[in-house]
């Protein structure tokens, strides 16, 4: 059996416990075909578990730990990855986890700060607010007393995550090369990006300045409120922001008794996400509940930061000309922004692509706009998304489930909730800016300074092309791809076509033969002959017939 490239001891023992609960959990399949050490293939495989379910994935992934769990919440937003059963069951993963012993906290803080914890921080609450597989939170005073919250890596996470994101990198590598999938899918490319995405959100000054430019994108909305980053106290693995409190916003019941008004929230939530979208191109992107409060004034206070989505000026406006085919229910269009995008590849089978999203769209034709759901038909995509093998960008994924989870939010916060229309004069600012000289002048201009370029190389390079052709030391090189197969398939024709005249030729020969000479009448070494030579015939003819016929079959 061949072995999985192991990166020293350490990593070999965390190979052995992957591997482990792997096969406990149903996949030794995978395990057999990644190719285990000695201890697992002898012992384990042996009682493996034929098929692994989507719930045993899950609980599988929980048990390997924080870079898995990660990992999981990245492949529940990748339907163009797993069938539609894995990701609504991944969508599950819950990143809470048992706090992580006060001493060794305290000392990571301590080691950060430079500082003991007593000349830092006026008060500090050793029991975390909350806790997850990378960090957790506690509640602290500061010595001029804002009241603010303190979040510390866990101690050594780090180095785990490093040895993890080692055997996934080498995992992926052997999946691209010993299954089909590598003929579909860059599986050491969705690992290297997954890796670049793990260690940013270990990297808390990150974090921050994701906080600084929220809340300059919003300065000028009073309905979204973004605490301070106080950056003195703030490192790589230690980020202390100002406390704030309030509702929690899905929290229908208090809203109601502090007075505030649900539908006004609703829209402020639904304008804050649509703005993200499209003005900014940068959006919260774990908009859960626990995540969002409310505020004296109705004011939407934000928190953590760590998880954002990025859209360019192009994929903007791309998703713009997508909802404009979507909301005109034109399939042919969509299909070509799909290929315009990249999202389509070259082997998609297009009218198969276009009657499934004719399909789906004819089951929102004629109902208002209000009536139709983001998260429905997010979850309708998937599917598709998966059968035709579409290469849909991971932001936006994220942002599809991004405006699914506020959609349920708004809808909870007010039943009539509509995010379409609250989208609908975004939508028209946005096509205004796409029309205007001010968007495509750029583009123009950089164009022109291509054609300048192209007149100006062009007299002086056409001269030289000319003057080589005359002295005759220009050469055309012509490359093709695929056609000796082509060339030894019109040989074996033309040889088959050949032997077919040849034995035919002989056939009616020989039967000519027989009244001419009378050898229905006389025997002897000629008669035996004519015989040979019809014998030999049927055997010639017999293989021919064989020969392509199976030919046929393959």
């Amino acid at each position: 059996m061949t072995l999985l490239p192991i990166r020293g001891v350490r990593h070999l023992r965390r190979f052995q416990q992957i591997a482990q609960i792997l096969v406990r959990h149903g996949f030794g399949e995978l395990v057999d075909l990644l190719g285990a050490v000695p201890p697992i293939s002898s012992r384990l495989l042996r009682r493996r578990v034929i098929t692994g379910t989507p719930q045993r994935l899950r609980m599988a992934l929980e048990e390997l730990g924080p870079t898995f769990v990660k990992l999981g919440q990245v492949l529940s937003t990748r339907p163009d990855l797993l069938p539609p059963p894995y990701i609504a069951e991944l969508a599950k993963l819950q990143d809470t986890v048992p706090p992580a012993p006060w001493e060794p906290v305290r000392a990571q803080l301590e080691a950060e700060l430079g500082a003991p914890m007593e000349e830092v921080f006026a008060t500090f609450d050793p029991e975390p607010l909350a806790a997850a597989s990378l960090a957790q939170v506690h509640a602290a005073t500061l010595p001029d007393g804002p009241e603010v919250v303190v979040k510390v890596q866990r101690p050594n996470v780090e180095a785990v995550i490093s040895v993890d994101l080692d055997i996934l990198a080498d995992g992926a590598r052997l999946l691209q090369e010993r299954t089909p999938l590598g003929e579909i899918y860059d599986l050491p490319g969705i690992v290297e990006e997954f890796t670049a995405t793990l260690r940013a959100e270990l990297d808390f000054y990150r974090e921050g300045h994701n906080a600084d430019r929220f809340r300059e994108n919003f300065a000028d909305e009073p309905y979204l409120y973004i605490p301070r980053v106080y950056w003195e106290y703030t490192t790589r693995r230690v980020l202390v922001l100002e406390r704030i409190r309030g509702i929690k916003i899905d929290d229908i019941a208090a809203l109601d008794a502090a007075g505030y008004d649900r539908h006004r929230i609703g829209l402020h939530a639904a304008r804050m996400i649509i703005k993200e979208v499209l003005e900014d191109g940068f959006f919260h992107a774990d908009p859960h509940p626990g995540n969002f409060v409310i505020m004296p004034g109705e004011v939407i206070g934000a928190m953590d930061f760590g998880m954002v989505g990025y859209l360019s000026h192009r994929l903007r406006a791309d998703l713009i000309r997508l909802y404009v085919a979507t909301v005109q229910l034109d399939e042919e269009a969509i299909v070509d922004q799909f290929i315009r995008m990249g999202i389509v590849g070259g082997a998609v089978d297009r009218v198969g692509l276009q009657r499934d999203i004719g399909r789906l769209l004819r089951k929102y034709q004629g109902l208002p706009l209000k009536a139709i759901r983001a998260r429905e038909i997010v979850e309708e995509a998937m599917p598709l998304a998966f059968r035709h093998r579409l290469r849909v960008p991971s932001d936006l994924w994220l942002l599809g489930k991004t405006l699914g989870m506020m959609e349920g939010v708004g809808l909870k916060l007010a039943p009539d909730f509509d995010i379409f229309t609250v989208s609908r004069p975004y939508v028209r600012k946005f096509m205004r800016e796409m029309a205007s000289p001010r968007a495509w002048g750029p583009s123009v201009l950089r164009g022109m300074g291509d054609w300048v370029q192209l007149m100006e190389m062009l007299p002086r390079t056409g001269m030289q092309l000319l003057a080589r052709a005359e002295r005759g030391e220009l050469e055309v090189a012509l490359r093709h791809q695929g056609l000796d197969r082509a060339l030894v398939y019109l040989d074996r024709l033309a040889n088959r076509l050949s032997l077919s005249l040849l034995l035919a030729a002989l056939i009616v020969g020989l039967a000519l033969l027989v009244p001419a000479f009378h050898l229905a009448e006389r025997g002897g070494f000629v008669t035996a002959l004519v015989i040979f030579g019809f014998a030999l015939a049927a055997l010639l003819g017999l293989w021919l017939v064989i020969s392509i016929l199976r030919s046929g079959r393959r």
